[in-house]
């Protein structure tokens, strides 16, 4: 009762949200729709997706932005792709995303129809480590949130591709963790002369880098 109790008051916040969601524009019926299904789902993404509130963090980043070409590695079932995808229903851009795994792949596939946001979205089945160095770009927002110990090699990978001025987002990474890639990671990131990056702790720990030079 408890938990239904607080659902009720969850979906009633998310509803009395959309204005501030949607203040830069006038609300769609495409965000309404998008919101119904997000709070139908609330509380139930589970198969590694983000929490609520990283989701929540990467619209904003999108949108603030206006970033208009992104790429996601690792979209699991979905939860992450939507928020970004409705961000980009706003700036005019789509975003690409791939997942190995086929099951999970297919899922996603399901809840982007159902979300409203599929023509948004460039989602590929594949693996990211074949993948993402012969994307071509140029892009100027990503979100890693695949195999902890390839962040590194994605990172460097990409950074040619994102343009100055570009974000590059990577999850589970807080100065909060003790775990030695994250410290490693987290450090490689803060030591680049040409990136500026900061932590959310504000959902599972995210990494927010800027690109503000070539070099």
């Amino acid at each position: 009762m408890r938990e239904q109790r607080i659902f009720i008051i969850f979906t009633l916040f998310c509803w009395i949200a959309i204005p501030v969601i949607g203040q830069q524009s006038e609300i769609t019926a495409l965000d309404r729709q998008i919101q119904a299904f997000l709070n139908s789902r609330y509380g139930q993404w589970h198969d590694m997706n983000v929490p609520y509130a990283d989701g929540q963090l990467l619209f904003d980043l999108i949108v603030k932005n206006r970033y208009t070409r992104a790429l996601e590695i690792g979209t699991s079932t979905g939860h992450s792709t939507i928020w970004m995808a409705w961000a980009l229903s706003k700036t005019g851009g789509k975003l690409i995303t791939i997942e190995i795994d086929e099951t999970r792949y297919r899922e996603a596939i399901k809840n982007f129809k159902e979300a409203g946001v599929s023509e948004y979205i460039d989602a590929r089945l594949a693996d990211a480590h074949d993948l993402v160095p012969k994307l071509k770009g140029p892009f100027d927002f990503v979100f890693s949130d695949a195999d902890q110990s390839w962040y590194r090699t994605y990172f460097l990978a990409l950074v040619p591709k994102l343009e100055l001025g570009g974000c590059y987002t990577s999850h589970n990474v807080s100065d909060r963790f003790g775990n030695s890639w994250n410290t490693e990671y987290l450090q490689f990131l803060k030591q680049l002369p040409n990136f500026i990056t900061t932590i959310d702790n504000s959902g599972g720990g995210m990494a927010i880098s800027y690109k503000r030079a070539n070099h």
